[in-house]
């Protein structure tokens, strides 16, 4: 098995079909399926996908669509004969607010929903991928070897007390909690930024501006994580956003959160006096 998050009946032969939004990570998630040996289709999001990506792929075994036609979405994933879906990347989040055409399909999942969130929206769009017969993958699958470990990832810089970590896991799981955001940054018990719909690097900035020492970036996920299109990452952009905020720790969800090129960015991280810690998911052993 390429993955200890695909199903146990996976079926190898069916080609998975990659949704792609913006950034490396789904490269390296087509890379990885590829490397498997695993058949593999795109459907880039125009604006989003990179182009490298896309002319990776012959012209039959590749879709560019709009963000808000779902319908030619499935119509596609059906047309590639795709056994299983992936979601890999992010869509620019102002492009949800200006600008967007909803297909059909689209307008009639948003009509339904009552309240629109991330996810709400991607869960009913999973909900039309199923209908359809295709199987929408845990987005950690493939990036097995990309995950945050427990523990020190880079060499231990800086004391951290135990009591400040603590409190800033404690906000930020209710923040995830509570459906605002998955990051925070704390310092000695103080909270000095939570993350919001803008994402994690403009919180960075945000809580640059304090210009403070012993700042801790704490990444997380909700107790009911719908890994299927949500998944923290952490990369390159991440880490220049820590580096020029002068916030020198980080801790993330060890298992659940996805450190893009993980080898190289842990290099950069001692290069830069940056420090990394995996924590134990809620419930398991610290």
């Amino acid at each position: 098995m390429p993955s200890r998050f695909l199903p146990s009946d996976y079926d190898r032969s069916r080609p998975v079909g990659v949704i792609a939004g913006n950034g490396i990570y789904p490269i390296l998630t087509v890379a990885a399926i590829r490397r498997a040996g695993i058949p593999v289709r795109l459907l880039g999001v125009d604006g989003d996908v990179r182009a490298e990506l896309v002319e990776s792929f012959p012209e039959r075994e590749r879709r560019v669509i709009d963000v808000g036609q779902i319908g030619k979405m499935l119509s596609s994933l059906k047309e590639f004969g795709c056994g299983y879906a992936i979601m890999a990347g992010q869509v620019t989040p102002k492009r949800l607010f200006h600008g967007l055409k909803p297909d059909f399909k689209a307008a009639a999942i948003l009509f339904k929903l009552k309240r629109k969130n991330a996810e709400t929206i991607f869960g009913a769009i999973g909900d039309e991928i199923a209908a359809i017969g295709v199987t929408l993958l845990d987005a950690r699958a493939f990036l097995d070897d990309q995950l945050a470990d427990a523990g020190w990832m880079t060499k231990r810089l800086e004391k951290i007390d135990e009591e400040y970590l603590e409190h800033g896991i404690e906000i930020a799981k209710e923040i995830a909690r509570l459906d605002i955001g998955q990051g925070v940054v704390v310092r000695k018990g103080t909270v000095i930024a939570v993350e919001a719909f803008e994402g994690t690097d403009e919180m960075l900035k945000r809580a640059g501006t304090f210009k403070t020492d012993q700042m801790i970036f704490v990444k997380t996920v909700k107790r009911a994580q719908d890994y299927r299109f949500d998944v923290p990452v952490f990369g390159r952009r991440t880490l220049e956003s820590m580096r020029d905020a002068k916030i020198t720790t980080a801790a993330l969800e060890a298992g659940n959160t996805i450190i893009l090129e993980k080898p190289e960015v842990l290099r950069q991280a001692a290069d830069w006096g940056i420090q990394i810690l995996g924590f134990a998911p809620a419930g398991a052993p610290r």
